[in-house]
């Protein structure tokens, strides 16, 4: 093969992998948030219980919790391409049964079969990213994030219309599992270019994880940005409604602050990339967090719009978090195992979030221990950012825990 075939193959494949990546970050929360404008509907025509509804709308983090935790020694038995495609496989089957039952226990089980697809590819995705673009990592995450924000967006937004004009909610939910058929397709295609599977002992790094302080606060810092923006999407059209506003004001609010996280998932990976610290840009989200919600807790109400737009500027954590995966680490096999860690330990923490925040609504009437709930979250978050965003890595780390092992090791072996 000449080298101008090479040169091409190449460029065909390293767009053929920002293809897949796109459309598979399209559909990781299609699962979760096509459900959430039906949920009323759906528990009247299944005949969910409250303790089902309840269950449905833990699934999502409970499977990112656990499934993510073992995706990178799935990753090293069946490969990461492969693995991806079985995700989107196993996420639109998952979505496709769900939507042609009538059975309550049926849906359930179909959607956490779907939400595991998800989560596999929440973990994944940061991997290939760091194999396949190492020295693009700011602007591939950007790519991932803003259409993981597309994706979120579109399920939320389309999924009601659909309904409407089908009249038929099982054709509403049906509709995404066919966008994750198309989102395998390049996944096909890119089996043959399979990376060669790293054969550590994947569950040992992960318990050199948990003595890891970098990997407790970068995981304190994802649970933590996770918990906020779970509070935000549950609760905020309450408050926004118990302050005077009509469900259709709210409604619009709530979609605004959506919608924002595309701009603010281009510009924040863009920012931090650039320098090798990250440090400030914790520092400047958290501050936008803090103005956000100190204004929605004290200022006029008619003014909610302006501090939903600070708490939406806040949410660039997210994409943040993400990259921190990537930049605090120099390996792909060190990226997959951080993230599984990361992730599972922080969905585990952010599920608590929006329960807290009902639990403490309801004991009071109001909004005030609430809010003090989200600044004790916002002073996490602060500390646990400016530990995880300096510029340090992982196997430094482990490489110092090993060293200090194995120096406590030596005097006991000298002595026997």
């Amino acid at each position: 093969m000449s080298v101008l075939a090479q040169e091409t193959k190449g460029r065909s494949l390293v767009w053929l992998l920002v293809l897949g990546i796109v459309l598979a970050a399209l559909n990781l929360r299609t699962a979760v948030t096509s459900v959430g404008p039906l949920l009323d509907q759906l528990a009247g025509a299944l005949g969910m219980s409250s303790v089902g509804t309840g269950l449905l709308t833990t699934l999502p983090v409970l499977a990112f919790a656990t499934v993510g935790a073992v995706t990178p020694t799935l990753a090293r038995r069946v490969g990461e391409h492969r693995l991806l495609l079985l995700a989107l496989v196993t996420l639109g089957t998952g979505m496709l049964v769900r939507s042609l039952v009538d059975s309550a226990p049926v849906f359930l089980l179909s959607s956490a079969v779907a939400l595991s697809g998800g989560a596999v590819g929440n973990v994944l995705i940061p991997t290939l990213i760091k194999r396949h673009f190492p020295a693009r990592t700011g602007i591939m995450t950007t790519v991932y994030t803003v259409a993981l924000a597309v994706g979120t967006m579109l399920a939320a937004a389309a999924t009601v219309p659909i309904e409407r004009a089908s009249g038929d909610w099982h054709i509403a939910l049906g509709v995404w599992a066919a966008l994750a058929a198309v989102a395998a397709i390049p996944w096909l295609a890119l089996l043959r270019s399979e990376p060669e599977r790293h054969t550590g002992r994947g569950d040992a790094g992960i318990r050199r994880l948990a003595r890891s302080k970098l990997a407790w606060m970068v995981a304190l810092y994802f649970g933590s940005q996770s918990m906020i923006a779970y509070i935000m999407f549950g609760w905020l059209a309450t408050i926004l409604t118990e302050g005077g506003y009509t469900t259709g004001q709210a409604g619009l609010v709530l979609g605004v602050f959506t919608a924002l996280s595309i701009p603010v998932s281009i510009l924040v990976p863009v920012i931090a990339s650039r320098f090798a610290d990250q440090r400030p840009v914790v520092v400047g989200l958290v501050t936008c967090y803090a103005v956000g919600f100190a204004g929605l807790w004290l200022a006029p109400i008619s003014t909610a719009a302006v501090w939903v737009t600070f708490v939406a500027i806040g949410m660039g954590s997210f994409p943040l978090a993400l990259m921190m995966l990537a930049l605090r680490t120099r390996t792909p096999e060190a990226t997959a195992a951080l993230s599984a860690f990361g992730q599972s330990a922080g969905y585990l923490i952010a599920g608590a979030g929006p329960l807290l925040v009902g639990v403490l609504h309801q004991m009071t009437g109001g909004w005030t221990l609430p809010y003090a709930l989200i600044f004790a979250v916002l002073v996490v978050q602060l500390f646990t950012g400016l530990y995880a965003g300096r510029n340090r890595y992982l196997e430094d780390e482990s490489s110092s825990l090993d060293a200090s092992q194995d120096d406590q090791r030596v005097p006991a072996t000298i002595g026997g």
